[in-house]
């Protein structure tokens, strides 16, 4: 990679970017401050940001565009390696989710699949000029159904439908006339019935309980009650940084993972979860920056879909804590413990400053 080109590296996206990976470590520690061995869990979250930040200069020193021209090998790359965690996956907590490397540790395939499928629906929907035509729209639809079809037979859906949001969004911003998008949507809501029988028993209750947690308040709406609680008690200015005493004591199941979001409200209370979200929205608004000021089509669909992914990913799992969304899994990109989704984003910040670099001729 040229050096020529850091000069048009988008640094308050690279800044921000690790100031979440910072706010993260500190939120984690507090969140397992009580478990047997706090240390490993910092020191394994230090190791997935350091190759977090691998993965980022990797995708970053390789042209986006030579990216893009191998989407065919890269989507059956990441369909056959959602295949396999079907076949010979690690079972945790009910879901086949992970593949072993080694005997110490392992990756979600589905989380690799989220930066892959960026790349190659936005290389495919750019083959498309015209994406008004449902021959056009049905190849899209066959292209992200496959991997969404795998990762909900996990079970994960949650990123099934973050994968979904993607491919919206990504249809939206190519051009899709409303006509296509609305019968999109609505043939969604009338697979809706189909896909309820899908479900397991307990995705069934998470979606009852967000409608009525008091009805099962010692089961399904349990984490959804506490989690409440627990933001609502950090009220403006929280109960101060390692003194959460709905953390300390274990009240909020995954507390480390999905609802790290409550660690935060507490704590910090109203002004910590602002700065917080602050951040994600400067994140979003350099993302989004790239994307309008992109050198081509590819490059800006790129941007989008990794944008579009990462206010997913913030929507959800903020909105689950506060008892706007239903709970779904979702983890909080850079901040909850997971260092595959920790490295899927660092790929994705890659990416989208990727684009941005070099949105124009190298000036000498």
């Amino acid at each position: 990679m040229s050096r020529r080109l850091l000069r048009y590296v988008d640094w308050p996206l690279l800044a921000v970017t690790l100031a979440l990976m910072a706010a993260g470590t500190v939120i984690l520690y507090s969140a397992v401050q009580n478990s047997a061995d706090p240390g490993s869990v910092v020191r394994m979250r230090l190791a997935h940001i350091a190759v977090s930040l691998v993965v980022l200069a990797a995708v970053l020193a390789v042209d986006y565009r030579t990216l893009a021209r191998l989407w065919r090998p890269l989507w059956a790359g990441a369909v056959l390696l959602l295949v396999l965690v079907l076949v010979a996956g690690r079972s945790s907590g009910g879901a086949q989710r992970w593949l072993a490397v080694g005997s110490w540790t392992g990756f979600q395939p589905s989380e690799l699949a989220k930066v892959t499928l960026v790349i190659t629906l936005a290389r495919h929907i750019d083959s498309h000029r015209d994406v008004g035509s449902w021959r056009a729209v049905v190849s899209v639809l066959l292209h992200a159904a496959v991997p969404m079809a795998l990762i909900a037979r996990q079970p994960d859906l949650g990123t099934a439908l973050a994968l979904g949001a993607v491919l919206a969004a990504l249809l939206f911003v190519a051009g899709a006339p409303l006509r296509v998008l609305v019968g999109l949507g609505a043939g969604a809501a009338a697979l809706a019935p189909v896909a309820w029988g899908m479900l397991h028993d307990y995705q069934r209750q998470r979606l009852l309980a967000f409608l009525d947690p008091a009805a099962d308040p010692l089961g399904a709406g349990y984490a959804l009650i506490q989690s409440r609680i627990a933001v609502g008690s950090g009220q403006i200015w929280g109960k101060g940084l390692l003194r959460g005493t709905q953390n300390l004591l274990h009240f909020i199941p995954e507390q480390h993972t999905d609802f790290i979001f409550t660690v935060v409200g507490e704590e910090l209370g109203f002004v910590g979860a602002v700065a917080l979200v602050g951040l994600f929205a400067l994140w979003l608004w350099r993302g989004a920056a790239i994307a309008a000021a992109a050198k081509d089509r590819t490059g800006m669909l790129m941007a989008v879909g990794a944008v579009a992914l990462t206010a997913f990913h913030v929507f959800v799992n903020v909105g689950m804590t506060v008892g706007l969304m239903p709970i779904t899994g979702i983890p909080l990109p850079f901040i909850s413990h997971g260092g595959s989704a920790l490295v899927a984003f660092g790929a994705l910040t890659g990416l989208v400053l990727n684009v941005g670099m070099r949105r124009k001729k190298i000036l000498f």
